[in-house]
């Protein structure tokens, strides 16, 4: 049952919340990255249990690559052992891996190109709390929530997704103050 969880999540948070779809796309109320999150502690619970599994029936498996000495014997115990190691191999391997830096984040944007213009250095989105564009941008909370028309007494960790539909601002508000008082 748990293999077959683990294979309806990879395949939805892969084909039905693809990447991109951050938290704007829910199933049943969770989004990309709490899908994901489900699936790797089933993932874990999976290892968990195969692991335990293995424990119970190690004489099995010891008893498997022994086995009656007969001819063949030495390729069996030989094949187990790189097979082993190959697993192990294939386990630390993402452990061992370098973490490169594929350019900037995602949250940057870029010149725009041929009008030479540059739009905000940074993408302000729904996803962010009001203290991460305050450290993005260098804009105050308190300017930011003075233009938006909020009360002073909004929280700085709130996400703008939540303000902005408790609220009835635009993103582009947003951007629009930042660029306004020099993000």
């Amino acid at each position: 049952m748990l293999f077959a969880s683990l294979a309806s999540t990879g395949t939805l948070v892969r084909y039905t919340l693809p990447p991109g779809s951050g938290h704007f796309s829910t199933v049943w109320g969770m989004d990309r990255h709490e899908w994901g999150q489900l699936h790797f502690w089933m993932a874990v619970g999976l290892m968990a249990i195969l692991a335990v599994h293995v424990f119970f029936h190690w004489k099995w498996v010891v008893s498997m690559v022994k086995g009656r000495p007969r001819e063949g014997s030495g390729l069996r115990l030989g094949l187990a052992v790189v097979g082993v190691l190959v697993l192990a191999g294939m386990i630390a391997a993402p452990f061992l891996a370098p973490v490169e830096q594929s350019g900037e984040p995602p949250h940057r944007q870029r010149a725009t190109g041929e009008t030479g213009e540059t739009e905000s250095a940074f993408k302000i989105e729904g996803s962010m709390t009001l203290l991460e564009v305050e450290r993005e941008t260098g804009v105050p909370v308190a300017d930011i929530l003075e233009g938006l028309g909020l009360p002073p007494d909004v929280s700085a960790d709130e996400r703008l997704g939540r303000l902005r539909r408790a609220h009835g601002f635009e993103m582009e508000d947003v951007r629009a103050i930042v660029a306004e008082r020099g993000g």
